[in-house]
């Protein structure tokens, strides 16, 4: 499978389903689906090298100690919310504090970004709030 096929429209995604279930009736969902039928292979290595940063970085600061309230995450926290924005659709910041709060009471999600780090679903979900 290449990139096109794996990202164009989320096809393959398991919870491809339970997001149209969710928020299929929404504008964000609805823009996002078109925005990324849109996208080249190269579009979506674009976007997992800025997502990959972003999420390295905030590793650094979990790692280091840096409370999810700092200045230094709360200005991640945006950079991450205006990342959705660009790719997929406007994100509100209190869509993102959802998010957030979504990743880390929702144990596939925090079990899956964890991986990077152990804390790391609550970590955002505190710099999304912040």
């Amino acid at each position: 499978m290449n990139t096109t096929d794996e990202f164009n429209g989320f096809a393959n995604d398991p919870y491809g389903d339970e997001a149209r279930e969710r928020w299929g009736d929404t504008d964000a969902y609805r823009e996002s689906q078109l925005r990324v039928s849109r996208y080249s292979a190269e579009d979506w290595e674009r976007y997992k090298v800025e997502a990959e940063d972003i999420n390295d970085r905030f590793v650094t600061l979990l790692q280091a100690g840096i409370p999810a309230d700092s200045i230094d995450a709360r200005a991640l926290a945006e950079e991450h919310r205006l990342l959705i924005s660009r790719w997929f659709y406007d994100c509100p910041k209190e869509m993102h504090a959802n998010f957030g709060a979504m990743w880390e009471t929702d144990p596939r999600f925090a079990e899956n970004i964890d991986k990077a780090a152990l804390g790391l679903a609550a970590y955002m979900s505190a710099a999304f709030k912040a």
